[in-house]
């Protein structure tokens, strides 16, 4: 099975700041243009969310709770997607997964840890 793959988790104090990575598995690295990308994140006791996204034609949104906080973008030739998470807060803390999608296709990736405590 396919999977994207996280990097960049950690813990961070209140207000700091990370910048998580996704890399695209090779077997969709020549149409990884096309796919839709975004992150999600799951903290203990809830349900996964969506927090950004970004679609094959750069076009972005990102959920009110991050709004002016969390930047994504993504780079074609580096077949990658990256989260800039600034200004964290505790309510930031959860597991969170890349996801790719086109059309029927979705690809995840097993999740980056983000702990935000001081």
């Amino acid at each position: 099975q396919l999977r994207l793959v996280e990097s960049g988790g950690g813990l961070v104090q209140p207000g700091g700041s990370l910048r998580l990575s996704c890399a695209a598995p090779r077997a969709i690295f020549s149409v990884f243009s096309v796919y839709d990308m975004a992150w999600y994140r799951q903290a203990p006791g809830k349900q996964r969310e969506l927090v950004a996204a970004i679609t094959s034609d750069r076009r972005t949104s990102i959920t009110d709770s991050v709004q002016g906080r969390f930047t994504i973008s993504r780079d074609n030739s580096k077949k990658t997607v990256k989260l800039q998470m600034n200004s964290l807060k505790s309510e930031d803390t959860a597991v969170y997964y890349c996801n790719a999608q086109r059309e029927s296709e979705t690809y995840w990736g097993q999740g980056t840890q983000v702990t935000v405590s001081s």
